[in-house]
């Protein structure tokens, strides 16, 4: 911070022009917005723990490349039985975690049965639902028992809560992180930054880089005093979009504006009053603004969504005129729900520029139909403890960006409190279904029935604004996991 103050102030003493530094070949500095609550993927909801560890540290039977494609991870190959209940998976030879305890199917079956039991704070534990048994057949098999065929198994295996963990240092994960990643685990200096370093007895293709430093930087203005100092070398997430256009104008920089699978709601406690009731639900939705939201908060990087699915998928659909913008109708709706009048409640915001903006804007709009709320600014830490796991909110703006994860509103205990028989016996459905048409099918109906209960304020899907030194090659353009993949991250020569 020493040498970015300094940086900065010279440059603004005119004393001299700001440049970047020239990175070493073998080093990468990569700015992120959030710091992990812990590193330890099984244990954790956050996107900033995947975002550090994911593919980088741990690895799981499959993995998810750039493309959100399933591919073989731990697991080299595997086979399906004819009723598609039994999976197959042949191990890879010579996998070690790093702490030198070899990798075979022990840790798999451990690792598995780790998540699906009873005490398990898996935060993605619905992932492993339809597991029935898992077995080891030898040190290098591993046979895993579906209770029902479930056509995105092989998808959901390749998340970062289903990593593999060895036995012996799963419960100092969250501190230590032990896993089989081509990069180890250094130090973390809370706060600051978490530094990883190229593993030498990597079973696969070895990283290119010789090490890694995550740094967090959640002000948008430091973040591009970083880049522009060069303090940082890349910044997957950038969380200032009001400053694309400077870093495009500069030919130091490649700027890529991608897609994630971030869809950004406002958040909705549907089961405390008066937001239980559909048409104060539906009242929100009549008067929110998207295109204001998106132009003020996101300075028109953004696609609205009407619904909780991704505008790129195949089986998306256009939901957005579900609720036009209408505050008489608003007005009318909430005075018949017995609010004539109004009423005053809470909106926490998470740190990300997206949030504090977007809440700032949201307040303004539901200000007009005569709902008037407090902005209360929160920590991560703090919203992750009072919304997500406490339910302690009204209302709050976050970006869920978890991979096709609209069956979160079937269960029963998430956040926002959502109930509905018919919306849950479609995920059943959709769980069992392997046919690629029908399952699309049934997506569409669920995207329906979440905007006809307008379970929460359906707002963007959040756009990928990346900015990295123009030498750096490997880098994700796009978000199909909450991941900062560095295994083909390297330097131009």
């Amino acid at each position: 911070m020493k040498r970015l103050v300094m940086a900065v102030a010279v440059c603004a003493a005119g004393l001299i022009p700001l440049q970047l530094q020239a990175a070493g070949d073998g080093h990468l500095n990569m700015g992120v917005v959030l710091e992990p609550p812990h590193l330890d993927p099984t244990a954790g909801a956050a996107a900033a723990i995947d975002e550090v560890v994911y593919a980088n540290v741990f690895e799981g039977l499959t993995r998810i490349d750039r493309n959100g494609e399933v591919k073989p991870g731990l697991a080299s190959s595997w086979k399906v039985s004819d009723d598609g209940k039994t999976y197959r998976f042949d191990l890879r030879d010579d996998v070690k975690f790093h702490d030198g305890t070899a990798m075979d199917s022990a840790d798999v079956v451990f690792s598995i049965e780790r998540a699906i039991a009873e005490d398990s704070v898996n935060a993605q534990k619905a992932l492993f639902e339809a597991i029935e048994s898992v077995a080891a057949e030898g040190a290098g098999t591993v046979i895993i028992t579906l209770k029902r065929p479930t056509g995105h198994f092989l998808f959901n295996l390749g998340w970062g809560d289903a990593v593999v963990v060895g036995e012996e240092s799963a419960d100092g994960n969250k501190a230590n992180p032990v896993g089989t990643g081509p990069f180890k685990f250094k130090r973390w200096v809370k706060g600051d930054r978490v530094e990883l370093v190229h593993n030498e007895d990597y079973w696969g293709e070895p990283a290119k880089l010789a090490t890694a430093t995550f740094r967090f930087i959640p002000d948008p203005a430091a973040a591009v005093s970083a880049m522009m100092a060069g303090d940082v070398d890349a910044f997957a997430n950038f969380p200032a979009p009001e400053s694309m256009v400077q870093f495009e104008a500069d030919p130091r920089f490649t700027v890529v504006i991608g897609s994630t699978e971030g869809e950004t709601i406002l958040s909705t406690n549907n089961g405390r009053p008066p937001f239980d009731d559909i048409r104060v639900r539906q009242a929100i939705a009549h008067a929110i603004d998207r295109k204001a939201i998106i132009d003020g908060a996101m300075f028109g990087y953004g696609t609205p969504i009407g619904s909780h699915f991704a505008p790129h998928h195949p089986a998306y659909v256009d939901l957005t005129d579900r609720y036009p913008l209408n505050l008489e109708k608003a007005k009318a709706l909430l005075a018949e729900a017995g609010h004539a009048d109004g009423f005053k409640a809470t909106i926490k915001l998470p740190p990300p520029s997206y949030a504090r903006r977007g809440g700032e804007i949201v307040a303004s709009q539901l200000r007009e139909i005569g709902i008037d709320l407090e902005i209360i600014p929160v920590e991560w830490a703090q919203w992750l403890e009072q919304a997500f796991r406490g339910q302690d909110f009204d209302l709050t703006i976050v970006s869920h960006t978890e991979p096709m994860d609209i069956g979160i509103y079937a269960r029963e205990d998430y956040y926002f409190d959502y109930r509905s028989e018919a919306f849950n016996g479609l995920m059943d459905k959709l769980a069992a279904e392997v046919d690629e048409k029908a399952r699309y099918d049934v997506m569409a109906d669920a995207q329906k029935r979440l905007a006809d209960d307008a379970v929460n304020g359906f707002l963007f899907q959040l756009a990928k604004h990346g900015v990295w030194n123009a030498k750096v090659r490997g880098l994700w353009e796009n978000s199909p996991v909450q991941a900062n993949d560095l295994t083909d991250v390297s330097w131009e020569k």
